[in-house]
C-alpha cells in the first residue's frame, strides 16, 4: 500500500532546503510517497495522507496545521527554527526521524485547538475560525487604547483599558500568552487562558478555565480604536468597536506525532535552557537520577 507523506518546508532559506532534499530522499528509500506543499501558498491535495513531516519553527507547524485541519494526519516537526517548541525532532536527526516513522515506532499526542467566531456591528453571520496556539486580539491603533470587557460563560467580568486579550490553548500557554506573562500550562491540561495585554486596572490577572467554558471579549463603545484578531498568527479579521470575539474549545484537535516518551518538565528544560544544575531527585526505587540532557529518558 502506498503511503503518502506530507512535507512542509520554511521556504527561502539554504538551511530548509537542504534539509527538505535530505528529508524526501530519506522518505523515498523508506517506501514514502512525498507530496511537497508549496511554499507560494497553494494548498496540497491532502486526500489519502499517511503522516506530515515539517522542516522549520513553531510557524510551519502552525502552518502545517492549517494545511491539514480535520483530516486527522499526524505532524512531526523537525526543528530548523530557535525554540521550536512544537517540534520532535532536531535538524541532524532527519533520517532517523523518517526511520522511526517507517517502522512504526512513534506515538500520537493530541493538542486541543479553540473555535473563534467574531460578530461585527450590524449583524450577519459570524466570522468563524480556529487556533492551535492562540486567538490574539490586539489594538489597530498603537497610539490608542482599546477599551474591553471580558466575559466567562455568558456573565461579564472586567472592564479596562488594554492594548489587547490572548485566548490561548494550553499549547499556546509557551507562545503568545507566555510573553504576556500568562501561566505555563502542561499540554495534557484540557483548558483555555485568558491573558490581558497592558491592561490598565487592579483585577487584570491570567485567567485559566475549564473546557466546558466559553470566552468572550467585547470592544466596548467607548473605545478610541478599534482591534484586530489575530489566529496563530496567521489568519486575521478586523473588528470596528462594538464588535465581540467568542472562543470555546473545539472538537477537532491537531495531531503530534512523538519520538520521545521525555515528560514536558524536560521539554521546557531543554528548550528554554532553564538552570538545573545540582538537582538531585529520587528515582521511584529510591535511586537518584540525573536529568537527561538531550530530551530524552534514560
Amino acid at each position: 500500500m502506498t503511503r503518502r507523506v506530507l512535507v512542509v518546508t520554511h521556504g527561502g532559506r539554504a538551511e530548509a532546503v537542504a534539509a527538505t532534499d535530505e528529508a524526501v530522499r530519506a522518505l523515498k528509500a523508506a517506501g514514502f510517497v512525498p507530496v511537497i506543499a508549496d511554499d507560494d501558498g497553494t494548498p496540497p491535495c491532502v486526500d489519502d495522507l499517511d503522516l506530515a513531516v515539517v522542516l522549520g519553527g513553531d510557524g510551519t507547524i502552525l502552518r502545517a496545521a492549517e494545511l491539514t485541519r480535520g483530516t486527522g494526519v499526524p505532524l512531526l516537526g523537525v526543528n530548523l527554527g530557535h525554540v521550536g517548541f512544537l517540534a520532535e525532532s532536531e535538524r541532524e536527526d532527519i533520517v532517523e526521524a523518517v526511520r522511526r516513522l517507517a517502522d512504526g515506532a512513534y506515538t500520537v499526542e493530541e493538542r486541543g485547538t479553540l473555535d473563534v467566531r467574531v460578530h461585527t456591528p450590524g449583524g450577519g453571520a459570524p466570522d468563524v475560525g480556529w487556533a492551535l496556539n492562540e486567538a490574539a486580539l490586539e489594538k489597530s491603533d498603537r497610539a490608542r487604547m482599546l477599551e474591553v470587557v471580558i466575559e466567562v460563560d455568558g456573565r461579564p467580568l472586567s472592564s479596562f483599558g488594554c492594548d489587547g486579550v490572548v485566548l490561548a490553548t494550553a499549547t499556546g500557554s509557551t507562545a503568545h500568552a507566555f510573553s504576556a506573562g500568562g501561566p505555563v500550562v502542561w499540554p495534557d491540561v484540557d483548558g483555555m487562558i485568558l491573558v490581558p495585554l497592558s491592561a490598565h486596572a487592579l483585577f487584570a490577572r491570567p485567567l485559566v478555565v475549564g473546557p466546558s467554558s466559553v470566552l468572550a471579549v467585547e470592544i466596548l463603545g467607548r473605545s478610541p480604536a478599534s482591534g484586530v484578531v489575530t489566529c496563530d498568527g496567521r489568519r486575521s479579521t478586523e473588528l470596528p468597536v462594538g464588535s465581540r470575539v467568542e472562543v470555546r474549545r473545539s472538537p477537532v484537535p491537531v495531531r503530534l506525532a512523538r519520538l520521545s516518551h521525555a515528560p514536558f518538565t524536560d521539554r521546557l528544560v531543554n528548550k528554554f535552557a532553564l538552570p538545573v544544575e545540582g538537582w538531585r531527585g529520587e528515582k521511584p526505587n529510591g535511586g537518584r537520577r540525573a536529568l537527561p540532557t538531550d530530551g530524552h529518558e534514560d
